[in-house]
C-alpha cells in the first residue's frame, strides 16, 4: 500500500533529495517548507513553519483531512549557526534551538495523536554526527543535535507500545545549500583566533561531502525497518566517527576535535 509521507524542510538539499526518493519508490510525498519551491511532481506542498506550534498541527491536520493517515513523518527542517560562545547573541541561539529541536517537537507532537490511534507509525528525525561529536564554533548547532538524539532515543521507548517507531538519522559532511545558508557570525575572531579557521575547515569539508541523495537512500531504507535502531549514521567513516566518541575516553575526543576544529 502507497505510504502517506510527510517531510519537513523538503524544499532544498537533503529535505528535496528525500522527497525525491521517497516519491519515487511509490510514496505519497507532502512537502512542508516556509516558502514554495520546485518539488518532485506528484508530492503536494503544504506551507509551514516549524516553530509556530499551531501552524504545525495545522499542516498535519490538513494531511490527515486528505489522506485519513500519515504513515512517516521526517522531520528535516534546520538551519545552522556559527561563532563563539561567548559573542554568540541569546536571540541566535534560541532561534537555533527553536528551529532545529523545537520544530522536530511541535511537529512530533501534532502528529503522535494520530499515529497512535492508527496503530503505527514512522518518525524519523535528521540529527547530526556533530549531536555526538559537538564542533567548536558550532556549539549551539551541536547542542540542538544532541538534544535530538536525545529526544528520538526517549520517545522511541514512550510510543513503542503504540506501533510507533522513531529513530534519527546524523548525517556528516553533505554538499548541500545548507554551507551557504548558514548564519555566520566573526564578532570576537580577533580573541578567538581559531574561529575563523575552524569554519572554513569545516565549510571545506561539507562542500566536498557526500551527496543529499545518499542520505536520502539512507533514510527510506531507515523507514523501512520493522525494528529500527534509535539512531543512525551514513558511510562507514561517520560510522567508526560514532563509535569511536562513544567507547574512547572523552578527554581524547575532545583533545582531538579541538585539533581538528579548534
Amino acid at each position: 500500500m502507497q505510504r502517506i509521507v510527510v517531510i519537513t524542510g523538503a524544499t532544498s538539499g537533503i529535505g528535496l533529495a528525500m522527497a525525491e526518493e521517497f516519491s519515487q519508490r511509490g510514496d505519497k510525498v507532502y512537502c512542508l517548507a516556509r516558502r514554495e519551491a520546485p518539488i518532485p511532481e506528484g508530492a503536494v506542498f503544504i506551507p509551514c513553519d516549524v516553530t509556530d506550534e499551531a501552524r504545525a498541527a495545522e499542516a498535519i491536520k490538513e494531511v490527515i483531512s486528505r489522506e485519513s493517515r500519515i504513515d512517516v513523518l521526517i522531520n528535516n527542517a534546520g538551519f545552522g549557526i556559527s561563532g563563539a560562545v561567548e559573542f554568540t547573541e541569546l536571540s541566535d541561539a534560541k532561534k537555533q534551538l527553536d528551529v532545529n529541536f523545537f520544530g522536530t517537537v511541535n511537529m512530533t507532537k501534532a502528529v503522535l495523536g494520530h499515529m497512535r490511534e492508527a496503530g503505527k507509525g514512522m518518525i524519523l528525525n535528521t540529527s547530526s554526527v556533530a549531536g555526538v561529536t559537538p564542533i567548536p564554533y558550532q556549539t549551539y548547532y551541536s547542542a540542538s543535535k544532541a538534544a535530538i538524539n536525545s529526544y528520538t532515543m526517549a520517545l522511541a521507548n514512550e510510543v513503542r507500545a503504540f506501533g510507533i517507531k522513531a529513530a534519527a538519522l546524523m548525517p556528516g559532511d553533505v554538499k548541500t545549500g545548507f554551507t551557504d545558508a548558514r548564519a555566520k557570525s566573526s564578532v570576537g575572531a580577533d580573541v578567538y583566533k581559531s574561529l575563523e579557521k575552524s569554519v572554513k575547515t569545516m565549510e571545506h569539508d561539507e562542500r566536498n561531502g557526500m551527496s543529499p541523495v545518499r542520505l536520502a537512500k539512507r533514510a527510506y531504507f531507515i523507514s523501512t525497518r520493522k525494528r529500527p535502531k534509535p539512531l543512525y549514521s551514513c558511510g562507514f567513516a561517520y560510522s567508526l566517527i560514532c563509535t569511536l566518541a562513544k567507547i574512547l575516553p572523552s578527554r581524547f575526543v575532545s583533545f582531538v576535535l579541538g585539533k581538528l576544529y579548534g
